[in-house]
């Protein structure tokens, strides 16, 4: 993608998405991708006041990991947090200029269906993120958003079994993964726990993440004719 025109669905249900969306519920105000370790910490050198996160175990200089069940006990409320995954966040990045760019896992499923909906976005490109866009969970995502905004009534429960059941969600419970908690993989699969979609772009030089609220009835009648 060039990232000038397209309409991109970037998606990382493990965990990138799942925990930035918990990190709104929690009362983040915004949160600024970074593209690797270093640029968040200079971005947080800038803003001392900012909170930097990351993949894995906790490391001097970040204050929160990459995990919905650790950030679910977290106090947020009116803070920008740095987010700086291995997958979710560069995916982001690289459709940042977009002429819409949304983050999304299942926790925000139905809510970026109807933000895309309301958009009129007729063309939209669903960006897997995790294990270079092979990734078990991320697909069936992707899929499961795919058809929901062709307008098809649909049960979650396949797709969410192929999350449940991927490489990823078998790392997790395996404790292969550090800066994980044990909640994690049933938190990625609650589908629209949040009513909210996330959509990223360009503020002050910077890729900013930020709450997007939809409202309920927004599928429009020619989406759900599709």
């Amino acid at each position: 993608m060039d990232g000038t025109e397209q309409v991109a669905v970037v998606i990382d249900v493990m965990r990138a998405f799942t925990t930035a969306a918990w990190a709104f519920h929690r009362g983040a105000d915004k949160i600024v991708l970074a593209a690797d370790e270093d640029e968040a910490l200079a971005i947080k050198a800038c803003h001392p006041g900012w909170l930097a996160l990351k993949d894995g175990a906790p490391v001097s200089g970040f204050d929160l990991v990459n995990s919905p069940g650790l950030i679910r006990e977290a106090d947020l409320a009116d803070r920008t947090v740095i987010q700086k995954t291995t997958a979710g966040t560069v995916g982001a990045l690289a459709v940042v200029e977009a002429k819409l760019a949304l983050c999304a896992s299942f926790v925000v499923a139905g809510a970026t269906v109807r933000a895309l909906a309301d958009a009129g976005a007729d063309s939209v490109t669903f960006v897997a993120t995790g294990e270079n866009g092979r990734a078990a969970e991320d697909l069936a995502c992707a899929e499961y958003l795919d058809r929901l905004l062709a307008g098809e009534r649909l049960d979650s429960g396949p797709y969410l079994h192929r999350a449940d059941t991927s490489p990823a969600a078998d790392d997790l419970r395996g404790g292969r993964r550090r800066g994980a908690h044990p909640a994690d993989v049933g938190l990625c699969l609650e589908v629209d726990r949040f009513d909210f979609a996330m959509k990223v772009g360009l503020e002050d030089g910077l890729a900013v993440l930020r709450l997007l609220r939809t409202r309920p009835d927004a599928v429009s009648a020619a989406h759900r004719a599709r």
